[in-house]
């Protein structure tokens, strides 16, 4: 899983920005105690009876199993659960309208409390305004089948480019690199998450033409995709969403900005606490997950999993495309990891979504 933003320390612009403008205690689990932590991490999770929910611990599906592309090769949609699920969620929220803000909601100079922030504040600048939409990008949106990417090296070697390019509505987190990978994470973006620390981390603060140009290049790659930047998270990010609102206008890019509501966070968490699911924070992940029920028949998860080792024991990179390790500790991440995976492995068992976590079938 990815998580969903980072309080980063502020920034002055990067010198190649301001010439374009002036020319225009969860420790990632190991192996040893992977299972136990599976195993005994509690939650309660959503199920189903006479069209009622209620709470039930769930347990996880084996983690041996060597089977290729899920827990278990057997697994049947049970519509109905997932119905019920998104009926559910709809009370707490409406992805469709929640998804982004939009243009007749705010005018340019509007004053924002950041969410987890509130003391401090931002301004809906010129540019920002601009690139609001003026419907949602996901009004009237159905599919049949949608794929959710999460970043896990789980997805390294698994062939699974093929299949995830085949749904018919593609979700990828945090603008991860795909070209170099696409025989295992596929090509295909029909929305995409930025979070304004991946300016900083994958393209080191744009703090060269080189970095501007690799930028430029992913954000057109995205040929009219969703682009959904988390701004009014936490302070610190601000600059970063300019940056990349101004090259965006700058290089005329085909994308469909989004900006998620003020009110889209803590939604998505009153949904899972609700559901006895002890969440702090939701991860990009199960974030996009709660929304895509609003407008996805079946969700099909690859590249969630959040641990150093896959249940043969061999290392997991935290990240399929970098080196990041698994550094976070319960203290100090805002993610609950395990916890969230647990959920999302229970819902599998149900047949409420199905979790892809081995390699895929290539077509014969």
């Amino acid at each position: 899983m990815v998580k969903l933003l980072d309080n980063d320390d502020e920034y002055v612009m990067p010198s190649a920005l301001r010439n374009i403008e002036d020319s225009q205690k969860f420790r990632f689990v190991l192996q040893s105690n992977r299972n136990s932590v599976l195993n005994s991490v509690p939650t309660s999770l959503v199920t189903y009876r006479k069209s009622k929910v209620f709470s039930s611990p769930i347990p996880l599906p084996g983690m041996k199993s060597k089977t290729s592309n899920s827990f278990s090769p057997e697994w049947t949609f049970n519509r109905t659960l997932s119905n019920l699920i998104r009926k559910n969620i709809l009370r707490f929220l409406d992805a469709e309208r929640d998804i982004s803000i939009l243009k007749s909601t705010f005018k340019p100079g509007d004053v924002i409390h950041y969410i987890f922030d509130r003391q401090s504040t931002t301004n809906i600048s010129e540019n920002l305004y601009h690139l609001l939409p003026t419907v949602s990008p996901m009004k009237n949106q159905h599919y049949k089948q949608c794929a959710i990417v999460g970043n896990s090296g789980i997805l390294l070697n698994s062939s699974c480019g093929r299949e995830i390019d085949s749904h018919d509505f593609v979700i990828r987190c945090n603008l991860a690199p795909v070209e170099e990978y696409a025989a295992d994470v596929g090509l295909r973006t029909s929305l995409v998450t930025m979070n304004p620390s991946v300016v900083q981390r994958a393209f080191q603060d744009l703090n060269s033409e080189e970095w501007v140009q690799r930028f430029v290049h992913r954000l057109q790659s995205l040929s009219g995709s969703v682009l959904w930047i988390p701004a009014f998270m936490a302070k610190g990010g601000e600059e970063r969403v300019e940056w990349a609102i101004r090259l965006i206008l700058l290089h005329t890019v085909n994308v469909r900005t989004a900006f998620p509501s003020l009110r889209l966070l803590h939604a998505v968490r009153g949904y899972w606490l609700t559901n006895h699911v002890q969440i702090k924070r939701p991860t990009t992940g199960l974030l996009m997950y709660t929304m895509a029920t609003r407008f996805c028949d079946q969700i099909h998860l690859y590249g969630f999993w959040p641990f150093a080792h896959d249940p043969d024991g061999k290392s997991v990179k935290y990240h399929y495309y970098d080196k990041l390790t698994y550094h976070y500790t319960s203290g100090a991440s805002p993610h609950t990891m395990p916890l969230e995976f647990r959920t999302l492995s229970a819902l599998h068992r149900q047949g409420a979504l199905r979790l892809h976590t081995g390699p895929c079938q290539l077509p014969t």
